[in-house]
């Protein structure tokens, strides 16, 4: 699908989709408990339903509740017996069979249901779509070999399919994405009593997400520390970690408790309409964040405040947070450097910005964004140069030369056809080019416009596209 962007002011007060993340951790490990969780206000997106799908054939019971607008309200989750996938706990099944997961589009439960499912006894296979079948789960998969499990691949890529048991063992896992180890840490605890899994992480980047990864380990109660010793637990019994994350050390048997409550708004996705908004010179109100939340894109409104913005909150507390107000300088937008080994997925849009920035804008530290739904650096720079943008690709980043608002990259001419933008089957690249393309002095289009219900679902119709086939 095309879709249509004419240049306009975008403004006003935008209700942000749950997290992505946050959605998908919380599906899985209410998957994995042994009670019936209740998840509201949940991503109801592409790459979450593939997540639910996974949990179904995981042997978990994903029951939808929706409202009277048809809106997804609340997902109600009946975990396995004793957190383990289908084969152990769920009486007889043929040797012979063989139980299959299609994670579409979707890394996040690719990686963090492969590791999951190889707590199991029984083989499951994993596919996706034509874009999650060049991303490799490589060093994850060697990882669970070394661990135990039975592994096959398409040298590393789907279709995969592993099987339990999991006996342990001590591994070492290079992370560039930080989805690697966060399956690791997800799975470990449920191994059997008196598994012992060890790991040694020479590289992570996305720190932030492993973070996250270990605030839901937390609440389950299952991190050494003090707080384990109040509860009368010992530390030995807990998972314990070297503070830079170079280190793990997991002991199994563990369960996890039901996960209920609200999933936060998801700051990867409030940063384009943020986006959109300042590159209009407009300024624009964002509900359902929470500034306390562990997200790591939430820095993203640190380098708008770099960039010349004000980002403040305003009005009354609400179940997740106040409201975020981002207006945007008075005049152009400030380039500068930004490291975003931390925030990848924040590179595109990023690059958007900078388009409208006076004088050139560096993204760096960011080579991991090449291995993300597409090589991200390298798409960037040829679709902004289609718009006529200078562009300069680095191994680990991007140079954008930055022009002011007063002065718009060049459309068409009367008779010629607006320039076509392919976002690649790309969700963030997509929605990025659709902010890029509103300050563009002349109508654009945009090629796969539909890859944005990934994450965001509506947000072409928010953005005011003309959609088409």
């Amino acid at each position: 699908m095309r879709a249509l962007i004419r240049p306009h002011g975008f403004t006003g007060r935008v209700k942000i989709p749950a997290s992505k993340s946050h959605t998908i951790r919380r599906l899985l490990m209410a998957s994995l408990c042994d009670g019936v969780s209740r998840i509201e206000g949940p991503l109801d997106s592409l790459d979450a339903q593939s997540c639910a799908a996974a949990c179904r054939v995981l042997g978990a019971d994903v029951d939808e509740e929706r409202d009277g607008g048809g809106r997804l309200a609340a997902w109600t989750v009946r975990g396995l017996r004793g957190g383990l996938p289908a084969g152990l706990s769920g009486g007889p099944i043929p040797a012979s069979a063989e139980f299959r997961i299609d994670a579409g589009n979707s890394g996040t439960t690719l990686f963090l249901a492969l590791a999951a499912a190889a707590l199991g006894g029984m083989p499951f296979t994993f596919t996706g779509d034509d874009q999650l079948g060049r991303r490799s789960a490589g060093p994850l998969l060697d990882a669970l070999g070394e661990l135990g499990v039975s592994v096959r691949s398409n040298r590393g890529c789907v279709p995969i399919t592993v099987r339990g048991p999991w006996r342990g063992g001590r591994v070492a896992v290079d992370c560039p994405t930080s989805q690697y180890l966060s399956a690791l840490l997800i799975a470990a605890p449920l191994a059997p009593p008196g598994t012992l899994t060890e790991i040694d992480v020479p590289l992570l980047n996305e720190k932030p997400y492993v973070e996250m990864t270990l605030s839901y380990l937390d609440k389950q109660g299952l991190l050494a520390g003090p707080a384990r010793r109040k509860a009368g637990a010992g530390p030995e019994t807990g998972i314990r970690y070297k503070s830079d994350f170079s280190y793990f050390r997991i002991p199994g048997g563990a369960s996890y408790k039901p996960m209920n409550g609200p999933v936060p708004g998801d700051f990867s996705s409030a940063a384009f309409p943020a986006a959109a908004a300042v590159i209009t010179g407009n300024p624009l109100v964002l509900s359902g964040l929470d500034m306390e939340d562990t997200q790591g894109d939430k820095v993203f409104f640190d380098y708008l405040e770099r960039m010349g913005c004000t980002v403040k909150t305003t009005g009354a507390e609400t179940g997740n947070g106040p409201d975020l107000t981002v207006i945007p300088p008075a005049g152009r937008l400030r380039g500068g450097t930004f490291d975003l080994n931390a925030t990848p997925d924040m590179l595109p849009v990023m690059a958007a910005l900078a388009v409208y920035a006076g004088g050139d804008t560096l993204l760096t530290n960011a080579a991991h964004a090449r291995l993300k739904e597409t090589d991200r650096i390298a798409v960037m720079a040829e679709e902004l140069g289609r718009l006529g943008i200078s562009c300069e690709e680095r191994h680990d980043g991007l140079l954008i030369r930055g022009r002011s608002f007063r002065t718009p990259p060049e459309g068409p001419g009367e008779n010629r056809n607006p320039p076509v933008l392919d976002g690649r089957g790309d969700h963030r690249v997509v929605m990025a080019l659709a902010c890029a393309a509103l300050g563009f002095s002349g109508p654009a289009e945009i090629a796969g416009a539909e890859a944005a219900d990934v994450t965001y679902p509506g947000f072409m119709e928010l953005l005011g596209a003309e959609e088409y086939t």
